[in-house]
């Protein structure tokens, strides 16, 4: 039998990323009840927000000729992209060789491994994500035919989330008659912080746009490189070239500890397993809540799961600090709208 051509091979796999419910998460905070909006993007095919880009990358490189069938795939990233795009360019017929940090969580290169896909370390000393993608560059060099998604820099990853994700979460909204007065979304590539805000701002102009990392740990700070955060996936210590921070609205900054706190609490409270960035991203969607009044209209995204974090703070006991928000959260309930 005639095998299908790439194009139609991974439009066969196009149910099983994208169109994840839109959680309405209704808690109490320091006395005062409020709801939260959050897209449950683990709940996508490789359990992550990541699949989206990779899907929309790869199509986009069939469409154009950039990527052929057989073709391999040589990627940087700190987990969940590269566990996209080996899960994605395995079932395509790809060779995919993965770069990326020794220091993220062991679960992410488990899966990676687990997806047939080739592993390279980087570590702090090597130079970190910098020395990560010129040796991916310099991989792909040796081939003609080597494909770099180039996740940092390509727009089609942000487009991935200006045609899918963002027109999800209005629709979603509008089907609770709501509009959306403010989008919360943790950086690593900056693809969905740009894609949503981009889509989100042509249909409500006023709509404010936050990007968020790690307090402490500037995303645009190369000093940051390489240092230890909590949050992995976020503010690797370089400014993503499609990342472009005068477009959209100042930074939101949360504490790694706060983050651990809340996505323990989202599971331990609502029965959501959910990574430390979703903690992350809540926080900061209360904390924009709080500036413009209890009853705005506040989305995020719970971007992937907590299987990837067993080895991590995750699932071990963390010290409340002042200043942390979690502490005086009690979440009451969740709805799901499809």
């Amino acid at each position: 039998m005639q095998q299908a051509k790439p194009l139609s091979r991974l439009h066969g796999l196009s149910s099983l990323v994208g169109n994840t419910p839109l959680l309405a998460i209704a808690l109490e905070y320091r006395g005062r009840r409020r709801t939260l909006y959050a897209k449950a993007e683990y709940l996508n095919m490789t359990g992550s927000i990541k699949d989206r880009m990779a899907y929309n990358i790869m199509a986009r490189g069939y469409a154009g000729g950039a990527l052929i069938p057989g073709a391999p795939i040589i990627e940087v990233t700190s987990g969940n992209t590269g566990i996209s795009f080996a899960a994605i360019g395995r079932a395509l017929g790809h060779p995919v060789t993965i770069l990326m940090p020794d220091w993220v969580s062991r679960e992410r290169a488990m899966l990676i491994n687990g997806y047939g896909a080739e592993i390279i370390f980087f570590s702090k000393k090597d130079g970190g994500f910098t020395a990560g993608i010129s040796r991916a560059q310099e991989l792909a060099g040796a081939n003609a035919n080597a494909f770099r998604p180039s996740q940092f820099a390509n727009e089609d990853n942000s487009e991935a989330h200006f045609l899918t994700t963002g027109p999800e979460l209005w629709r979603q909204l509008q089907a609770c008659s709501l509009h959306p007065d403010a989008f919360v979304a943790g950086v690593g590539t900056g693809g969905t912080v740009m894609g949503c805000g981009r889509f989100l701002r042509e249909r409500n102009p006023a709509i404010r746009v936050h990007p968020l990392e790690p307090a402490g740990f500037p995303i645009d700070h190369p000093g940051c490189q390489g240092k230890e955060h909590r949050i992995e996936g976020l503010s690797d210590g370089f400014l993503p070239p499609i990342l472009d921070l005068d477009a959209i609205d100042e930074m939101v900054r949360v504490d790694d500890g706060d983050a651990i706190l809340m996505a323990q609490k989202l599971a331990g409270q609502l029965g959501l397993g959910v990574g430390i960035s979703s903690g992350a991203n809540l926080l900061g969607a209360l904390q924009v809540q709080d500036e413009m009044g209890d009853q705005a209209v506040v989305a995020t995204i719970f971007a992937d799961d907590n299987k990837k974090y067993l080895s991590t703070d995750l699932f071990r006991e963390v010290p409340v600090r002042e200043g942390f928000r979690s502490p005086a959260i009690n979440l009451l309930n969740l709805t799901a709208v499809s």
